[in-house]
């Protein structure tokens, strides 16, 4: 190790460091005050970078720190600093360390996603079926909680986020479905430039391999696996042909030509078991030499060198630790936990973060600002045959299902059974899909904390666009304090309407003819609640979060006041700072987020690496004959 000690502006010592490379050779750079970086330039390379700290700089040896001054340490640095290891962090892991010559540390909240590097050791992630243990419980998730909402009767409402290897796509339905082709042409409206329908399908394309092969909408040589229900449910079919007998089309593809329609759902399970960016993206590269994982470490502040982030702080077993970044630090911590650390960081709307004594590296306001979110409710009917899942649920069954699966990873306990789906209209003049379906062969009860004690089955169902915004506030300066969430739901009457039609147009789908050898009473909303007042008091009983939190960061033009990053994925007003995953969304896309998030931490790869954008111009999508009917 070679140190350099020179002198520096105002008395100042200036510390230069580095390490012969294995060629007898080094490069220095010269970074803003008094520092330098080892930069490794010949291709392939891959050595240690090291970094030493001047006793003088309070930034990096700040007084409050446990560590005397004579203690600065070196401390290594690599090209690219991850806070987040889930479904974006994971993606960008893989794709940025495919130069060899960066390096790349990935920092994770949680653990990994496996047990002594087992799958079946880790069964609550691994097993599709066993979704709902994860989310009850907070060994793998944030658990955070609401404000009481004033538009659904003051409940608080349960937000479930991962915090493992994978994040949330380690714990979510493993629904696979990228939203409608207009999101992403309402995006490139709104200010993301660059970020149309037809510079994201490739990133799409991408990042997965359908198992029904590739075509223009499908990719078939990505590491995302995805694919379709095996269990050939006899309600999964009543559910598509009940749709078609109401007017609505089957469509083979949602995620293809034609969103619109009922039809089969397409999931991120592989060979029966979860398929998470871990599994993906993560797992597969964590021989490369320059990938550094870290895990149980909680990111407690970026370190900022002026307005350039140079680095993180975080905590691990008890031990305030320092890595820096010698090119970017990245955000990948979510539509929570991103917008939280720029504001602990020193990044937000200046007059709060004084509040709790933060000083002010930039003011931006829209940081935890444009929260959106998927509210959803179940639909729920008794059914007359002994086929739903309420028998897979009893112990003896259950037991049966996990050996299966622990065995061969087949059967029950290899899907999560959200088969089939759908999107539809709300009414006319729609121009696109606003309402989404999820069909699912039993009842769930308080996101599965109760068991269901009867034969059901249920169809999850909300809009998808809704136009009530919220925000989220720090609590306190404390990285451990969970931040205020306050989603505002239902509070636009638009909203309302439209959960009305929700429920209007479930019931319709249930009452075709297709269901008549199953139907029994119905559950919710039950009989009894008829009238336009009587559902919206239901609605306001028994709505909740989809799991879906975005756009807390949303990107757009500089001249936004509420942007956040630029279509760089680049933190405005701050150098060497990125944040990349669901809370740039400007607007909550038309689905489910999980599969738009990896597509959008896939174009980010590339816009860091420098390389030119994909684009497959003018994709045809389908368009209805005309918007004056529902459908």
């Amino acid at each position: 190790m070679l140190c350099l000690v020179m002198p520096g502006l105002a008395g100042a010592r200036q510390i230069m460091s580095g390490r012969w490379s294995a060629y007898g050779r080094s490069f220095f750079t010269r970074l803003p005050d008094h520092q330098s970086v080892l930069r490794t330039r010949r291709p392939g390379l891959v050595t240690h970078h090291y970094r030493c700290v001047s006793t003088t700089d309070p930034l990096r040896n700040p007084a409050s720190s446990s560590s005397s001054a004579s203690s600065a340490a070196h401390q290594k640095s690599y090209s690219y600093v991850i806070v987040g290891a889930g479904s974006a962090g994971c993606v960008l892991a893989n794709r940025l360390t495919e130069d060899a010559q960066e390096s790349v540390l990935l920092l994770e909240a949680g653990p990994k996603d496996m047990l002594l590097g087992s799958v079946r050791l880790s069964w609550k992630i691994h097993m599709p079926a066993a979704l709902t243990y994860n989310l009850c419980d907070d060994k793998y998730n944030w658990s955070y909680h609401t404000l009481p909402q004033a538009h659904v009767d003051n409940r608080v409402m349960y937000w479930p986020r991962g915090r493992v290897w994978g994040g949330s796509s380690s714990l979510n339905a493993m629904v696979y479905i990228r939203g409608h082709a207009e999101d992403y042409n309402r995006w490139q409206r709104e200010g993301a430039d660059g970020w149309d329908y037809d510079h994201c399908l490739p990133y799409f394309r991408k990042a997965q391999r359908h198992e029904l092969g590739g075509d223009r909408y499908r990719g078939d040589s990505g590491p995302l696996h995805v694919s379709r229900g095996k269990t050939n449910h006899p309600l999964h079919k009543a559910f598509i042909e009940a749709g078609q007998q109401a007017g609505y089309p089957f469509t083979e593809d949602m995620n293809g030509y034609q969103q619109e329609g009922l039809g089969w759902m397409d999931m991120t399970i592989f060979q029966g078991k979860r398929w998470s960016t871990a599994s993906a993206y993560l797992r597969p590269v964590l021989d490369r030499p320059n990938l550094k994982t870290e895990v149980r470490c909680l990111t407690t502040k970026i370190l900022f060198d002026g307005h350039r982030a140079v680095g993180v702080e975080y905590v691990q077993k008890g031990q305030t630790k320092r890595v820096f970044a010698d090119k970017e630090v990245i955000l990948s911590g979510g539509a929570i936990n991103s917008p939280q650390l720029l504001m602990l960081s020193g990044v937000g709307k200046a007059d709060e973060l004084r509040q709790h004594g933060i000083p002010v590296v930039q003011n931006l306001p829209g940081v935890g600002s444009n929260l959106q979110d998927h509210l959803e409710l179940y639909v729920q009917q008794r059914c007359t045959q002994p086929i739903t899942l309420y028998k897979a649920q009893k112990p003896f069954h259950m037991v049966k299902i996990g050996l299966e699966w622990l065995s061969v990873f087949t059967g029950y306990g290899a899907t999560a059974h959200l088969e089939s789906g759908g999107f539809i209209r709300s009414r006319p003049h729609v121009p696109h899909p606003d309402i989404q379906f999820h069909f699912l062969p039993s009842q769930v009860i308080d996101h599965g904390r109760v068991a269901s004690k009867i034969e059901a089955y249920q169809v999850h169902v909300g809009p998808m666009r809704s136009t009530s915004v919220g925000w989220m506030k720090l609590k306190s300066a404390s990285p451990q304090d969970h931040p205020i969430l306050q989603p505002n739901y239902l509070s636009t009457d638009v909203d309302v309407l439209e959960f009305r039609e929700c429920v209007k147009l479930s019931r319709e789908i249930f009452a075709q003819k297709a269901f008549d050898p199953f139907r029994g009473a119905e559950i919710q909303p039950g009989p009894q609640i008829q009238s336009d007042a009587d559902i919206d008091a239901f609605v306001r009983r028994k709505a909740d979060s989809a799991y879906h939190p975005s756009c807390t960061c949303k990107m757009g033009a500089p001249s936004d006041p509420m942007a956040v990053v630029d279509s760089q994925t680049r933190v405005l007003g701050v150098e060497g700072l990125r944040v990349v995953d669901a809370s740039i969304m400007p607007s909550i896309v038309s689905g489910n987020l999980n599969a738009p998030t990896i597509m959008i931490a896939e174009k980010a790869a590339d816009l860091i690496r420098g390389r030119p954008p994909l684009v497959d111009p003018q994709v045809p999508v389908y368009r209805p004959l005309t918007l004056d009917t529902q459908r």
